[in-house]
């Protein structure tokens, strides 16, 4: 088993594609649970200059392709650009505007399962007749009614559930993702990656060759009855175990950070240093890979399953995107809490940029109490919370602050 303090020499080892090498992503989550019932390609192609200039470098779409259900995670034909976001023709414009203005396209790979057209083995609706990708009963695991081979990951219950263990199944999801690259899809998120291997999201990273890809590995973190437990090590190590697997291709969701900071937030946090003086999530072991974020369709929006406390997003944000790992702004925030919080994020990502913060940056946590938290880094150095806290040296001034937090860069 890899530990994290293996990680720098293996990532120095390897050929690693330029995006993730350089570390400079910021990435916009652009949809939320409710985004199917608004024309939301048209909606979102409207935002792209203010995207662009506000500095993200990729955005995150819905699934794009035809579904069973409206939010795009059922999916069935799969070739098929007609969904509930809007129409083939809406999309392409979509996906050419971000082009123009230089900001990738990141495809929602939904593969852990698919709808069924016909009912084959058992009376399932587990063959896909009569559409592309004509599958039958044998491209899904035995374990969710089909005449697969059983499953190489947790189940996606109710659904069947596609068997990556058949060469045939990978070789047609490696074409399928290879024609998504060709409509200009540049980036891929693979949603429940929990549900299979991760050598078959390297293989499919190696035969698509997206420009950069992360995953949702969401495990739930460890909890004593409702309390979460100060340590997190097992949690993150889940995660850089997948992020391992996969060849170390792809990135993956920090979930340990947002567990963690969602918490600390709340006047505890002193849970954002680990005993070993590092941040406590996969940002602390591995931030080249870690994929920092405090909210996301299935976590806030109109599902809340896990939300970051409304009142605290900005200290959320002035942590993330002043610290090493590669951050994500959620479109509810930053298009839909008012142009104040749209300019504190904003403001944020330039000093994050001018002050040339990256996955790799360095970071020394100076103070971790109940109602502070402040770090330095190479340019920068913040405080978030309620505790007063200022640099001591003459040396810094102040850059942006808000309720709660406020960053300070270097004299020039």
């Amino acid at each position: 088993m890899l530990r994290y303090t293996e990680m720098q020499t293996v990532e120095e080892s390897n050929d690693l594609g330029v995006v993730l090498r350089k570390g400079r992503e910021i990435l916009l989550q652009g949809f939320n649970w409710e985004s199917q019932k608004h024309g939301w390609w048209e909606n979102l192609e409207k935002k792209v200059p203010d995207i662009a200039k506000s500095g993200f470098t990729s955005v995150w779409l819905p699934p794009a392709t035809h579904s069973f259900s409206p939010e795009g995670y059922l999916p069935q034909n799969l070739y098929s650009l007609s969904s509930s976001y809007g129409s083939e023709q809406s999309l392409k414009a979509l996906l050419q505007s971000l082009e123009k203005f230089k900001v990738r396209a990141m495809a929602d790979i939904v593969i852990n399962h698919r709808i069924g057209t016909t009912q084959g083995h058992r009376g399932i609706y587990n063959r896909y007749d009569g559409i592309p990708l004509a599958w039958d009963e044998h491209a899904v695991t035995s374990c969710t009614g089909g005449l697969g081979n059983h499953s190489t990951g947790d189940n996606f219950h109710g659904v069947p559930n596609i068997d990556h263990s058949q060469e045939f199944v990978r070789r047609d999801i490696i074409g399928w993702l290879q024609w998504l690259r060709s409509i200009g899809f540049q980036n891929f998120r693979f949603d429940f990656a929990k549900g299979y291997s991760a050598k078959y999201v390297k293989e499919y990273i190696e035969g698509a060759k997206p420009i950069f890809s992360v995953g949702e590995y969401w495990d739930s973190c460890n909890y004593n009855g409702s309390i979460l437990d100060y340590n997190q090590d097992s949690h993150r190590q889940r995660i850089i175990n997948w992020i391992d697997a996969t060849g170390q291709l792809s990135t993956a969701f920090d979930f340990t950070t947002k567990g963690i900071l969602q918490e600390a937030v709340k006047g505890q946090f002193w849970r954002l240093r680990d005993p070993e003086g590092k941040p406590p999530g996969v940002m602390g072991w591995w931030p080249s890979r870690a994929v920092t974020f405090i909210e996301n369709h299935d976590t806030g929006s109109t599902q809340a399953h896990w939300p970051f406390p409304s009142n605290n997003i900005m200290e959320g944000y002035a942590y993330i995107l002043t610290h090493p790992g590669i951050p994500t702004v959620f479109y509810d925030h930053f298009y839909d809490c008012g142009d104040s919080i749209h300019e504190q994020i904003v403001k944020l990502m330039e000093i994050r940029r001018s002050e040339d913060i990256h996955s790799r940056s360095s970071v020394r946590i100076l103070e971790a109490q109940d109602n502070l938290y402040s770090a330095i880094g190479e340019k920068i150095c913040m405080k978030v919370g309620d505790g007063s806290w200022c640099p001591t040296d003459g040396g810094w001034t102040l850059a942006t602050s808000g309720q709660r937090y406020a960053v300070w860069q270097k004299k020039e």
